[in-house]
């Protein structure tokens, strides 16, 4: 882990300053950790999706728990449509746990279960790897090249994916399909944003060159 140099912010809109500031994010983690907790619990009652959702909520709630002890960050996107992404893609699966179906299993409970405790082992294995970095939108903090960050870019959205997958193997529908589906595009999008946000600091520039996986080592 190495520090990257400070780089001087742009002069920023009031309403982006307000955004910026890092009680307003952590505040809004914690408020959103409560629907979290009782549409899993909901959920669980009702559809007995097993191992699956549980996985996913933990997953979930894991990265809600550590934006809350997040560290500060030394530069941040002033771009407001960065900050909606942010949001839409974060939070997606707070919607996703309200409205989606029952479904019906299309693999063997076996081969789902597998998928979510290995969505969960990668997400745990990557905030471990990240520390106090997380960021809500595009920002600056220390750049992670070691843990997970040595063979992805991205290894929390690379278990968020499996996430979904492993919920959409354990309730299908074209609904849920589509809403999972969406899930994981906003995280592929916010991927691309945030390096390119990042890729103006020299340090992050060479390490997208030594780490050429975003998602999946020596694939993609």
């Amino acid at each position: 882990m190495s520090s990257s140099p400070e780089v001087a912010n742009p002069p920023r809109p009031p309403f982006l300053q307000v955004l910026a500031q890092p009680w307003l994010d952590r505040t809004i983690a914690f408020i959103a950790m409560v629907p979290l907790l009782y549409l899993t619990y909901y959920r669980y009652q009702h559809m007995r999706l097993g191992v699956p959702l549980a996985s996913f909520a933990i997953g979930t709630l894991i990265a809600f728990v550590t934006m809350i002890l997040r560290r500060p960050p030394t530069r941040v996107t002033p771009n407001p449509l960065y900050w909606l992404l942010a949001f839409v893609a974060t939070y997606w699966a707070v919607l996703t746990l309200g409205v989606i179906q029952k479904g019906q299993p299309v693999v063997s409970s076996q081969v789902s279960d597998a998928v979510a405790i290995c969505s969960l082992a990668v997400i745990i294995w990557a905030r471990l790897s990240l520390g106090r970095n997380i960021g809500f939108v595009p920002a600056q903090r220390e750049i992670v090249t070691s843990g997970a960050y040595r063979y992805m870019r991205h290894p929390i959205y690379t278990g968020l994916f499996l996430g979904y997958l492993g919920v959409a193997l354990r309730a299908y529908s074209p609904r849920n399909v589509l809403i999972l589906g969406l899930g994981i595009l906003w995280l592929v999008i916010k991927s691309i944003v945030e390096e390119n946000f990042l890729r103006t600091d020299p340090l992050y520039a060479a390490y997208l060159r030594r780490v050429r996986a975003r998602w999946i080592p020596f694939v993609v």
